[in-house]
């Protein structure tokens, strides 16, 4: 009886003391230099309970983390509305944690995802298209924020089979009516997408940027506005109209030089001549192609050479589509396989909306609304990072004999990885002693593996 009561104030104890396994809390240790000390013990709490709680509300998060009763809840409500501290810091402190794996070009991709809401008083709410449920035929519209990303994109020893897309940077997009309503000047996506690249090759102007965008980011309000230590990959409408570089100017011309070169053959029209077979692999599949590649310029920017690449399928059913890339000394394969790391960017929608509940904050000011779910996002760059240096020598594949075509971990293993050995220390730190402590550690274990 003695024995218990003593493993019960053990607990209790616990309860109130839950941090994470020593290797993550080192790492988020990089981050404490954008806050303040205790900004940063608040950050703490929220980051174990947003791990933790099934939804991903501050009074959750709270609950979860068991810091109910140590500080007023409005503490970490504030911690969103009112503290000190500055997304975009965080974001690029969280880069820099991602610097030894990058090579001297680093490449990221650039994307909007939506994230549903059900309240009308919310800041910056309004109708977006929702591609989740829109068809090519029908385009459905959704109630909730439309979050525009820029994330790093990076292959990890442990998985290099595959790009990870890694969140840094952030942007909430307002349509019309919402800004109006908010007061705000409207700015189109691509007006913010621009602002983030130009934030990003500012604060680390020693650093060479690729991005690789959709068609939205790939139009002349991107393309006249990169950064000049930034290069950019994208979709090309078929039709488009290409030139020649325009050609020199003759000595004792009279009249202005010429913008344009001679006129040359769209995307679409190039396909139609002669044109190359080759065998890609994209998308973790072989596709045999014709393909067909030049160097031209474009209405969007006449003095930036492009390597233009129109590419139609042989073994599938798929459109004919065209790509640019402004490294315009660059192979028509490479351009092909940039723009299909893109890919990455979409499971990371996929993975935080699923797991770290991107769409659950219900925050409503201005303050909360754009500083609570890039959280989520950046807690997903945080956990692949820990997993990278050190979970990935933690974490055991499940035993599933019907399941032999698992490649590697997944988000969701470095989450459950973390959480468990999170669990773990937690036990183990309890110092449990004398008759029967080795089935009490050895069930709080079992019991915390089936909660992570």
């Amino acid at each position: 009886m003695l024995g218990d009561l003593k493993v019960s104030k053990a607990l209790r104890k616990e309860a109130h003391a839950m941090s994470f396994v020593t290797s993550f809390t080192v790492l988020l240790q990089e981050l404490n230099v954008v806050m303040t000390a205790p900004t940063f013990q608040n950050f703490l709490v929220i980051a174990y309970g947003w791990m933790f709680a099934r939804r991903r509300t501050v009074t959750a998060m709270i609950q979860a983390a068991g810091a109910v009763g140590d500080k007023h809840h409005s503490v970490f409500h504030r911690f969103f509305a009112a503290a000190r501290w500055s997304r975009d810091e965080l974001g690029l402190a969280t880069l820099d944690l991602v610097r030894p794996w990058l090579g001297e070009t680093i490449f990221l991709a650039l994307d909007d995802t939506l994230a549903r809401k059900s309240g009308r008083r919310m800041f910056g709410v309004g109708m977006h298209h929702d591609p989740l449920v829109s068809s090519r035929k029908l385009a459905v519209l959704n109630w909730g924020h439309s979050w525009l990303v820029l994330g790093v994109l990076v292959k990890l020893p442990f998985r290099d089979d595959r790009y990870f897309c890694l969140p840094i940077l952030f942007r909430l997009y307002l349509n019309k009516s919402a800004a109006i309503k908010a007061r705000r000047v409207y700015r189109t996506r691509p007006e913010l997408a621009v602002e983030m690249l130009k934030v990003l090759s500012a604060q680390r102007n020693t650093l060479r940027f690729h991005v690789v965008a959709d068609s939205l980011y790939g139009g002349k309000s991107v393309l006249r506005e990169l950064p000049a230590n930034c290069q950019l990959t994208s979709r090309l409408h078929l039709d488009a109209r290409l030139y020649d570089a325009p050609p020199e100017r003759q000595p004792g011309t009279r009249g202005r030089a010429r913008k344009r070169g001679d006129r040359l053959a769209s995307p679409r029209q190039m396909l139609e001549g002669r044109a190359r077979r080759v065998t890609l692999h994209l998308y973790g599949r072989h596709e045999a192609v014709r393909l067909v590649d030049t160097e031209a310029r474009s209405e969007a920017n006449l003095a930036r050479p492009l390597r233009v690449v129109a590419v139609q399928s042989l073994s599938s059913e798929r459109r004919i589509q065209a790509f640019y890339s402004t490294t315009h000394d660059a192979a028509a394969e490479q351009v092909l396989a940039w723009y299909a790391q893109r890919w990455a960017i979409e499971q990371t929608f996929q993975e935080t909306k699923g797991y770290l509940g991107f769409e659950q904050p219900q925050g409503w000011t201005r303050p909360a609304v754009e500083r609570t779910a890039p959280l989520a996002m950046l807690l997903y760059s945080l956990i692949v990072v820990w997993f990278a240096q050190h979970g990935h020598r933690l974490w055991k594949a499940p035993d599933r004999p019907w399941y032999q075509s698992k490649r590697g971990p997944a988000f969701v293993d470095m989450l459950d990885t973390l959480r468990r050995e999170t669990l773990r220390t937690g036990i183990i730190s309890l110092g449990l002693r004398g008759s029967g402590s080795r089935k009490i550690i050895r069930t709080l274990q079992q019991v915390s593996s089936l909660a992570a």
